[in-house]
């Protein structure tokens, strides 16, 4: 078991909605939301896994396994960052996907 008291990174909520897929045959798309894995630091700053799954549509869900880009930063200390991925396979398709974070831990104050 972990311990508590080890240092935790900040981490993003997330929600969107994927492309339409299966534009001829039936054409829709899904819903998603979660929250990004802690801040793993890279050349340049840090990134965030993300995973989860979408809603179902009729039968079937898909899983989303991504990863971050950088922060971007967008005042006041804070920032978002952009993940652009596809989902898994699943009823002989995938979706692809763009979207950005929400800010992380919004209503902290800024530190010094």
């Amino acid at each position: 078991m972990s311990d508590c008291r080890e240092k935790q990174f900040h981490t993003h909520e997330f929600l969107g909605s994927t492309r339409l897929a299966e534009l001829e045959e039936d054409p829709h798309n899904h819903r998603f939301a979660g929250v990004s894995g802690p801040a793993i630091k890279v050349k340049g700053g840090h990134v965030h896994k993300i995973k989860t799954r979408t809603d179902f549509y009729e039968d079937h869900f898909h899983e989303i396994i991504a990863t971050s880009g950088l922060q971007i930063p967008v005042g006041n200390g804070k920032h978002v960052h952009f993940v652009e991925a596809e989902t898994t396979e699943n009823e002989d398709h995938r979706h692809d996907l763009i979207f950005a974070t929400l800010i992380e831990d919004p209503i902290a104050e800024e530190e010094d």
